[in-house]
């Protein structure tokens, strides 16, 4: 069977037979691929915890006719450490890699800054860099700009004025004016448009200072944003699937 390498990251895992397991990966110059990991469930598998969700790794896959086999894999990012035994964290970055799963089925094709962004965001929940929410959030909003999806926050969707916003309306795609609202939008005050700026641009000063978060560890006192569930319905509608994972998070 003809080989290739790439680096992935792993998005999600399902038994297969006694001990294997088919792995969802999200890779760098192939897309998004299903691959066997033989043995992967025996105790003293070579691969051991390099194949399971959140983790980075540099791979030689065997091409196969319907689904490809992992020969060797290492470790390049191991996240799912700092992510597992968060449950915000853990959480928030099963949001990503559902919405990178549920992406990657209809782009149907490489694209290494989608890749990029993915690693990114997880690499951020591992580390702890800002709030939880926020990175899963970002990522969600970037993700789906990136692939032509990108909410119009600088003026009315409807008159093309830069007139102040007061609704959000999802199949529009983006904020009204107040003689423009239509009745599906939701209401969005300044600080909500502010807030999406700030997701869509990583503007990781706005956000750390809007959520409370403190880079050198814990949180501090903060007034909470009127964002709702706008981003999970936003993917929501663009990726015509529910995005699961969000939902846990309204929980």
């Amino acid at each position: 069977m003809p080989l290739y390498k790439d680096e992935g990251l792993v998005l999600r895992t399902v038994k297969l037979g006694e001990a294997d397991r088919i792995i969802t990966i999200l890779t760098r110059d192939h897309g998004k691929i299903r691959a066997v990991a033989k043995g992967a469930r025996r105790p003293k598998s070579r691969f051991g915890a390099r194949l399971e969700p959140f983790m980075r790794a540099s791979l030689l896959i065997a091409t196969g006719r319907s689904l490809d086999v992992v020969s060797q894999a290492s470790t390049l990012g191991a996240y799912a450490d700092g992510i597992v035994h968060d449950y915000d964290a853990y959480l928030n970055a099963s949001v990503i890699v559902e919405t990178a799963d549920r992406l990657f089925t209809a782009l149907e094709e490489p694209s290494p800054v989608q890749y990029r962004l993915a690693i990114g965001a997880i690499s951020a929940l591992s580390r702890h860099l800002h709030d939880p929410r926020d990175i899963s959030e970002s990522y969600v909003l970037r993700a789906l700009a990136l692939a032509g999806w990108r909410p119009r926050l600088d003026a009315c969707v409807v008159c093309g004025e830069p007139r102040k916003p007061v609704a959000f309306s999802i199949p529009a795609g983006g904020v009204m004016c107040a003689t423009d609202r239509t009745p599906e939008a939701r209401r969005i005050g300044e600080r909500g448009v502010t807030r999406l700026r700030a997701l869509l641009n990583g503007d990781w000063t706005v956000l750390d200072a809007a959520s409370g978060h403190n880079p050198d560890g814990g949180t501090d006192a903060a007034t909470p944003v009127d964002h709702g569930d706008l981003v999970e319905k936003w993917a929501e509608y663009y990726l015509e699937r529910p995005i699961r994972s969000a939902r846990l998070l309204d929980s």
